[in-house]
């Protein structure tokens, strides 16, 4: 107890010598003979949260069990400094790298409570071929004055970005779309169904997907801003904007997903929720592409094979591609997809599982797996 005691002691002391450090450091801004001091200093910061890790919040240090842990091992506590170091440098949303050739499994749902919301349930799916252009099992609807063609829309996907940086851009031009939980929520009313409460949005539901696509190694970064609020008018033109400045300061990125929701109601306002008949629990997915900017064949392939990966194991949960005369801003990357999950009936719940088995599925089709 004594040594520990003299140990924290001693720990705090070389605190105040940091604080102290920092402040010479930003008076002496110009004066580079500071330098290598201060990043003794840095380095001296980090073991100070191996030490007194216990005395600070869990996010703060490490915890004094791996400490206790990594003391056995001789060559891993020589180690603590770079390790201190390395782990102040981790990027916004960690990635646990795997191999390619580990499946991806399907996400479960073990961990959401589904609770029914009183909201009426439908299953949409094609009954004929009229209407509609099918590729690769994946049905179009074509509403744009662009021709399709089977063998146009079937090329391989080609680009894929290298490992290490952000590869995805999840973001919400309407991010104030929400969803029907089982308890009353805080709506803005008149059949919108807004909310400004990231558990009721889609804002959750990139979270969701955003955590999922980490664990199989893909960098996510995920834009929570609310372009739609507080004015609805002109959302795009703001999101085109964070879309910029993201690109630019990740000239990594290939994906950038516009996570939305769907509205269906009949003649009466009633609303109307979307469910995969094989499991109901998850809110049917689709995808409204635009086609009026050079380059919107190859966001409609990609949107093509996640659609394929994403019905293997469901074959309900995505509805047909919807293909305008519009851009929704996906002409400002290669890799860009408006992705609707739900409808505003669905739960928070069910959009949440479906957004879990969406990134599962873009997750292959980066990965390059079946």
């Amino acid at each position: 107890m004594k040594t520990a005691s003299l140990r924290r002691g001693c720990a705090a002391l070389t605190a105040i010598a940091v604080i102290a450090g920092n402040y010479l450091l930003q008076q002496n801004e110009n004066n580079h003979g500071w330098i290598e001091s201060v990043k003794e200093l840095h380095l001296t910061h980090k073991v100070i949260q191996w030490e007194l890790g216990d005395l600070f919040d869990a996010t703060f240090g490490i915890p004094p069990a791996a400490i206790l842990a990594l003391r056995q091992s001789p060559a891993l506590y020589a180690a603590r400094y770079e390790i201190a170091d390395a782990a102040a440098q981790s990027p916004t949303v960690s990635t646990l790298p795997q191999s390619p050739a580990t499946p991806i499994p399907t996400p479960q749902s073990g961990d959401l409570t589904f609770k029914e919301n009183g909201v009426p349930s439908q299953t949409t799916k094609p009954t004929g071929m009229v209407g509609y252009t099918v590729v690769n099992g994946v049905y179009i609807k074509n509403a744009s004055n662009k021709t399709l063609y089977e063998d146009m829309l079937s090329q391989p996907l080609t680009g894929l970005p290298a490992d290490g940086a952000p590869l995805v851009l999840i973001m919400h031009t309407h991010g104030s779309e929400a969803y029907t939980p089982v308890e009353p929520a805080d709506y803005v009313t008149e059949g919108t169904f807004r909310s400004s409460d990231p558990a009721l949005s889609v804002i959750g539901v990139g979270d969701a997907m955003a955590a999922t696509l980490s664990e199989y190694g893909i960098s996510v970064v995920h834009d929570r801003t609310l372009y739609d609020d507080p004015l609805y008018d002109g959302s795009y033109e703001r999101s085109a904007q964070g879309i910029t400045a993201y690109l630019e300061k990740y000239p990594s990125i290939a994906y950038v997903l516009d996570v939305h929701r769907d509205a269906v109601q009949d003649s009466s306002g009633k609303q109307y929720k979307l469910i995969s008949q094989e499991e109901p629990h998850a809110a049917q997915i689709s995808f409204v592409m635009g086609s009026n900017h050079d380059g919107w064949e190859d966001n409609l392939r990609l949107a093509i094979a996640v659609s394929a990966a994403a019905t293997a194991d469901f074959p309900t949960l995505m509805r047909p591609i919807t293909l305008r005369n519009s851009n929704y801003n996906q002409h400002l990357c290669p890799g860009s997809m408006l992705v609707e999950i739900g409808t505003a009936g669905n739960s928070p719940e069910e959009a949440v599982y479906s957004g879990r088995l969406f990134a599962a599925a873009l997750a292959r089709v980066i990965t390059g797996q079946p």
